[in-house]
């Protein structure tokens, strides 16, 4: 017996041996991973480059160039004289100060260069329009050349060899990457990038009256019923399916769920102008997130921004892509909300996606600039991170809270239910819902809601205030 246990025990130990010998072969054979620097250009294709020089267009008088070269030179500039060849055409004049077709040159032999003598400047007969912005780079005052359009932005790029950002990027290369540059250029990012955004702030939209709303005529119903539709759907988190069952085996009400639908979105609507326009006092610390729900099963975003110090909800947006303009829109909201916008004394925080950047530079060309502290991973590895992780947790828990009354729902059947449930989340979020932090208060407590003892009461009175609230702008409104 005990020859047949050593024998077990030698050929097991054969075998650990023959394993080891086979591992070492796989680990020869295998190839290494290069080890790589994450601040290489090759990296840095989601980087977002500090905003360029802005510089608006200014049409000039080719009359007082003219006076003004005479004052300074004692020459007047004269008209062309052509002798032959491809002479400009009388129709034509010079976009940057209006020079008739006697001061301008065919440059370029024919193949559509115009030189305009008065100003100096280069235009194409083809083209004549002039854009009334033109961006420079910031790192070497060269002007950006537009070199790709897409959907709802366009890409401008520096192509100055001598660029000093161009210089530095090539100098970070290892001697292996400009190997692979030379053969690949398209997968470095060595040159100044910048993205313009045709987007207007001030025909951005935040207010819209939803498909499917209903008046509050209560033919069959009284106020209250939307006060406990609202209670059940907002505050307990049910769907509108459970809302209507919760109020026929509870109190006897039978309503249909769309009619439960139809009244949400109807008291969004309504509630939404009231919540956003109210005096928040929001203090420098902002954070912004974004979370995803599914729309007829197709993923969906949702953002918020936060003050992380009184916890009030800010901003907001639902979208159905993750681009910078819902991102835009939620911030712009936030940013509404200060009597005087706090400028570089903000503190506003985010995760490492990199559209945050891209609004720093859209807000920065709309003299709004502010400083942005992006918290990434999950993990304090960096000294930002630990500073700034609670910020980014508070944010978390806004985002579980959210989801609480969401998965109920198994998903939006559109867009604009969609809105209506985030609209109604902020307003009992921001006036209703009692929190920890606040001592089991709400976060902005209304007088008039406090006096009132129970939550469809609450809702009645909110929704009433924002009915007020309505009025009264529309009376500004005509008045003004």
């Amino acid at each position: 017996m005990n020859s047949i246990i050593t024998f077990l025990i030698q050929f097991n130990q054969s075998l650990l041996a023959k394993i080891d010998e086979l591992l070492k072969i796989i680990e020869e054979l295998t190839p290494k991973h290069k080890n790589y620097n994450p601040k290489s250009p090759k990296y840095k294709k989601l980087d977002v480059d500090k905003p360029p020089i802005v510089k608006d267009f200014v049409k000039l008088d080719y009359r007082e160039l003219i006076k003004r070269n005479k004052e300074l030179w004692g020459k007047t500039i004269k008209p062309v004289k052509s002798r032959g060849g491809t002479p400009v055409s009388k129709d034509i004049t010079c976009p940057y100060c209006g020079a008739p077709h006697e001061y301008l040159y065919d440059n370029a032999g024919g193949r559509g260069q115009i030189l305009c003598k008065v100003c100096n400047s280069r235009f194409s007969r083809e083209k004549e329009f002039v854009s009334p912005v033109s961006f420079f780079c910031p790192h070497c005052g060269r002007s950006l050349s537009k070199i790709k359009t897409r959907k709802g932005f366009s890409i401008h790029k520096c192509v100055n060899d001598g660029c000093n950002f161009y210089q530095s990027s090539l100098k970070k290369l290892s001697p292996e990457d400009k190997h692979e540059y030379q053969s690949h250029p398209e997968r470095y990012k060595l040159r100044y990038l910048y993205r313009e955004f045709h987007l207007k702030f001030s025909e951005m939209q935040l207010y819209s009256m939803p498909k499917g709303s209903v008046n509050f005529n209560f033919r069959g119903f009284s106020p209250h019923i939307l006060g406990l539709c609202l209670t059940y759907m907002v505050n307990l988190g049910l769907s509108s399916r459970a809302t209507q069952r919760a109020l026929l085996e509870i109190h006897g009400v039978k309503i249909s769920h769309v009619t439960v639908s139809k009244y949400a979105k109807t008291a969004a609507a309504i509630v939404q102008p009231y919540v956003d326009s109210y005096d928040y006092k929001p203090t420098s610390y902002l954070a912004a997130d974004e979370t995803y729900v599914k729309v007829k099963s197709v993923k969906h975003y949702v953002w918020f921004v936060m003050d992380v110090i009184k916890k009030s909800i800010l901003g907001y947006s639902v979208s159905d892509t993750r681009t910078l303009e819902p991102c835009l829109r939620a911030m712009k909201m936030a940013f509404d909300k200060f009597v005087t916008f706090p400028g570089m004394a903000l503190k506003f925080i985010s995760d490492g996606y990199p559209v945050y950047k891209l609004a720093q530079v859209q807000f920065a060309l709309e003299k709004m600039e502010f400083p942005l502290t992006q918290v990434i991973g999950l993990t304090n590895d960096d000294p930002v991170s630990k500073e700034y992780r609670w910020i980014k947790q508070v944010m978390e828990r806004l985002n579980r809270t959210f989801k609480f009354s969401y998965r109920v729902t198994n998903g939006y059947g559109n867009i604009q239910g969609a809105d209506s449930h985030v609209a109604l989340f902020v307003a009992f979020y921001n006036f209703l819902r009692p929190h920890p932090y606040n001592y089991w208060k709400p976060l902005n407590q209304i007088p008039e809601l406090e006096k009132l003892s129970n939550m469809p009461a609450k809702w009645q009175k909110l929704i009433e205030l924002s009915q007020e609230h309505l009025l009264t702008t529309q009376n500004h409104t005509l008045a003004s």
